[in-house]
């Protein structure tokens, strides 16, 4: 890799994968909206291409130049009330990116999908990237756009475009600037606003190890194969546990039962499309916790070298960059551990 395009460089992932490629010595073109928030880009030395995965003329003119295309960017939410600006973005978008790498002749493609797009039964047992799925499975606006997009991007490789897919289970660490949903749960607890939970849980990885296991996936990766992109499998409860002892502040105790909480994220979808305002209790959100979101990525451990470092320190990272950011305010009886850059 000599010089790269990365979409969604100034979101989470991305930012994390623009700083691990520069220390690689790569060349960077990032994509940016125009108005966009760039300050997870601020002091890297990345080359900015004004534009929009709506805008192909604008993509055609990002990726001239570039061996490596790094499709990272997405419309990441849980709830929208337009929910066909989210379609454009990841499905149309996804289609526009991966026709303007064919073009331009591309040695290497990463498109980073989701495990949302995967098979998992939802009783514990990890899912893999050969676990049956099928469209019906996707709940939420979110993942039906996100399995759909990577559906265009087999396409792309029957075409003959040189791509891999990497699909990230849950990123935690600095830089979550949204934040994203995951975040936000970091950020409620370190609030005190969140006094109760819903029996599931998550995959993580730390967001570090996730950028690493992009540039492992241009590098080693099977075309036409995917690659999850995670570590540790943690109920709820666990990673409340684990930020309770991280930050000082208590975890929530109370479990609440499914079906009310179901019944109520229904009334709060009803009124948010009615104002337009985010829901408190988004729909989507407690579908999915529904089931344990537990994946296997043994694959890119075996095929790709992908690192995986313990999910606490990544936390401990998360905590710090939070609070630091006034996301959240600081406990001084018992204060995150200094972050390691």
């Amino acid at each position: 890799m000599k010089k790269v395009f990365v979409t969604g460089a100034t979101g989470f992932i991305g930012a994390c994968l623009a700083r691990e490629l520069l220390e690689l010595g790569c060349r960077v073109k990032v994509l940016v909206r125009r108005g966009s928030n760039r300050k997870n880009l601020s002091g890297m030395d990345v080359e900015l291409s004004e534009g929009d995965l709506c805008d192909t003329e604008s993509l055609a003119r990002g990726i001239t130049g570039c061996d490596t295309l790094f499709h990272v960017a997405a419309d990441y939410r849980l709830w929208t009330r337009d929910p066909s600006s989210m379609y454009a973005v990841n499905v149309g978008g996804t289609r526009a990116v991966l026709e303007a790498a064919l073009q331009k002749d591309v040695s290497r493609v990463v498109y980073t999908s989701s495990v949302g797009t995967l098979g998992n039964r939802g009783d514990g047992t990890p899912g893999t990237e050969d676990t049956p799925v099928s469209f019906s499975d996707m709940v939420g606006h979110y993942k039906k756009s996100k399995f759909l997009a990577e559906r265009e991007a087999e396409t792309f490789i029957e075409r003959g475009l040189p791509l891999v897919i990497v699909n990230p289970s849950t990123p935690v660490g600095p830089y979550d600037i949204k934040p994203t949903p995951t975040g936000k749960i970091i950020v409620d607890v370190l609030n005190r606003k969140m006094p109760a939970y819903l029996d599931t849980g998550l995959n993580l990885i730390d967001v570090e190890d996730c950028a690493k296991g992009h540039i492992l996936a241009a590098l080693h990766g099977r075309i036409g194969q995917k690659y999850i992109l995670g570590n540790e499998n943690l109920t709820l409860r666990d990673i409340f546990a684990l930020l309770a002892d991280i930050s000082g502040r208590p975890a929530p105790r109370v479990k609440l039962p499914y079906t009310p909480i179901l019944i109520a994220a229904y009334v709060n979808e009803g009124i948010a499309r009615l104002t337009g305002r985010e829901p408190l209790i988004p729909l989507a959100g407690v579908q999915m916790a529904k089931k344990h979101m537990f994946f296997d990525s043994a694959k890119a451990v075996r095929e790709l070298g992908l690192p995986r470092r313990p999910v606490r320190h990544a936390l401990e990272r998360a905590v710090e960059w939070f609070c630091s950011e006034g996301y959240a305010p600081w406990e001084t009886s018992h204060p995150p551990a200094p972050v390691n850059p």
